[in-house]
């Protein structure tokens, strides 16, 4: 690779990894073509770049970044799946990959600058989703309210069944 190319692929991938909420760190040594190609169209899918890079320029890369204590597990065939938005999608994608297949490692994780270690990402992967955890907190914040609205329904709904049973009584 040029040395141009190589500084520009340093540049986007530093630009990449300061706006990045977490980087996953894996290797991949003996997956064929098509399964590197489904694993990537799962983590598209889960809005998560992943790209097999050197070490050397993902070091470089990583400087000056909450990424850059990632340099000790760069060893070694190293793809990397930068989250942008979600960390738990692709924490799922990649342990539920890194089950199924005898080749696929998941080494390491950063999320917020901390290391993850593989039970850590495990964990991650285990959380809901944003959506999930969003719906919920939804719910409890309208659940008081929806009781209250009931409570207040409550106090006519009753005086019309009283007035009912008045009205009823006389008729008869």
């Amino acid at each position: 690779m040029a040395t141009d190319n190589k500084v520009q692929l340093v540049e986007e991938f530093a630009a990449k990894l300061a706006t990045a909420k977490a980087a996953f760190i894996a290797d991949y040594r003996g997956l064929n073509v098509d399964e590197v190609n489904e694993l990537r169209g799962k983590l598209r899918g889960a809005g998560v770049e992943y790209r097999v890079v050197k070490n050397t320029l993902l070091r470089l890369a990583a400087k000056g970044t909450d990424f850059e204590c990632l340099g000790d597990y760069l060893q070694g065939p190293t793809a990397i799946a930068i989250a942008q938005e979600d960390p738990v999608a692709p924490a799922k994608v990649l342990a539920e990959y890194a089950k199924d297949s005898k080749f696929f490692e998941l080494k390491t994780a950063v999320l917020e600058g901390k290391i993850l270690s593989e039970s850590e990402v495990k964990a991650l992967a285990e959380l809901p989703s944003r959506e999930v955890l969003l719906g919920k907190m939804l719910g409890s914040i309208n659940a008081p309210v929806s009781n209250f609205v009931g409570v207040l329904a409550a106090v006519p709904r009753s005086l019309v069944q009283v007035l009912g049973a008045i009205r009823d009584q006389k008729a008869a």
